[in-house]
Order: structure tokens, then sequence, then C-alpha cells
């Protein structure tokens, strides 16, 4: 994905100044990506489900549209940031926003 506009400013901030850290992070999560025994879609949203539950909107963005590259659909994104909801509280709502306006982007 090359839109830069959806890299939060931290990650882009990550990348630009410490290029070293950085590549090193992205090829260990490519080598996780390939690990996982998960289709791209169902990998994207299981990542949306984590970002909510842990609270990291800033990279909902990416990884929403992402997911809609990969086949998610708008419910399938608001399912994913709700996932956690039984095991984290509500505070996967305060996610919803940023993914639905990244979906509908």
């Amino acid at each position: 994905m090359n839109d830069t506009s959806l890299i939060s400013n931290a990650f882009q901030t990550f990348m630009k100044d410490a290029p070293a850290h950085s590549q090193a992070w992205l090829e260990a999560v490519a080598k996780l990506g390939a690990a996982s025994a998960l289709d791209a879609k169902t990998q994207s949203l299981a990542y949306i489900a984590v970002l909510a539950a842990v609270r990291l909107e800033s990279g909902l963005a990416f990884h929403v549209a992402e997911a809609k590259a990969n086949g998610a659909s708008r419910e399938d994104v608001i399912s994913a940031v709700l996932t956690g909801l039984p095991a984290v509280g509500n505070g996967v709502t305060a996610a919803l926003p940023a993914a639905i306006a990244a979906y509908d982007r």
C-alpha cells in the first residue's frame, strides 16, 4: 500500500528517523504474516480486532484499507472492531468512528 496518508504520523516518523529499526520491524512483520495460516482477509480483520482491543486507533486507517483491499465489507470491519467487546469491554467502541471513516474513505 503506497498511500502514506493512511500511515500514522508516529509510524512515518519511525520509518524516517529510525530506518534500520523500521526495516527490521517490517521484515519481522512480513515473516509473521507469511507464517500465518489465515487468509489475507481474515488476517486483516483479526488485526483490526487487536488494534481496537488495545486501543491503537492510529493504525486503523491503514489496516482497514488493507482489509477492504482484501475483500472485507464495511460490516466485516465493524464486526472485527466489536469482536473484543465481551473480553475487553466497550472500550473497543472508541475505534468505531476511525474504522468506519477509513472504510468509507
